[in-house]
């Protein structure tokens, strides 16, 4: 999903850039749009909501079917922490992956702008890949990584919390899940732009 999502995103970002920059003559600048764009804001963004729908609903919906059998109660009972069994391997996993899905998001949407470039612009690999690779500054890759791992906090945070607080057997498993999908992408929305207003008004 995340590469198939990544590399729509190429594509259209190529394919509307070249619909306008060409009227002015510029689509050799359509390289630099698609990879700073990827890079700073849509390749973290995209990635993270895809996250949400495919893990972090995945998350809350498996806590509070635990929770609603009483599984969790199980393991108060036998002094085992649940938030060391449950919450903090699923923390790490999402805090170590996410950037990395990130990373692999943005090669994919770069490749998706490279098919528009060669294929209908005549512009040349060697063109496409020296522009996309030197005009991001190493900062534009590190701000998309802070944003993932800001991102993958929040996801996991609110999957876990949502999922814990289950009340009311099967129905509530299913408020669960759409709560914590739903309290996510909205608080990754305002965290993105919160980050992106701190990068460009402060550092």
């Amino acid at each position: 999903m995340a590469s198939l999502v990544a590399l729509s995103v190429g594509f259209i970002l190529a394919m509307q850039a070249s619909t306008e920059l060409g009227k002015l003559g510029a689509n050799a600048f359509i390289p630099d749009l698609v990879s700073l764009s990827l890079l700073r804001e849509l390749g973290p963004l995209l990635i993270a909501i895809i996250v949400v729908g495919r893990s972090g609903s995945a998350v809350a919906a498996e806590l509070g079917t635990m929770k609603v059998n009483e599984e969790i109660e199980a393991l108060k009972v036998m002094a085992i922490s649940p938030t060391r069994i449950l919450v903090v391997p699923r923390y790490l996993a999402l805090m170590i992956m996410l950037p990395i899905l990130t990373v692999f998001g943005n090669c994919v949407g770069l490749a998706g702008g490279w098919a528009v470039c060669v294929g209908t612009l005549d512009m040349t690999s060697s063109f496409y890949i020296t522009h996309a690779v030197q005009r991001p500054e190493l900062w534009d890759l590190y701000s998309g990584l802070i944003k993932s791992v800001v991102f993958a906090h929040l996801i996991i945070t609110i999957a876990c919390y949502q999922g814990l607080g289950v009340t009311g057997g099967a129905e509530g498993v299913g408020r669960a899940t759409t709560a914590s999908v739903v309290y996510s992408i909205l608080w990754i929305i305002i965290a993105d732009a919160a980050l992106t207003g701190l990068f460009f008004f402060v550092l």
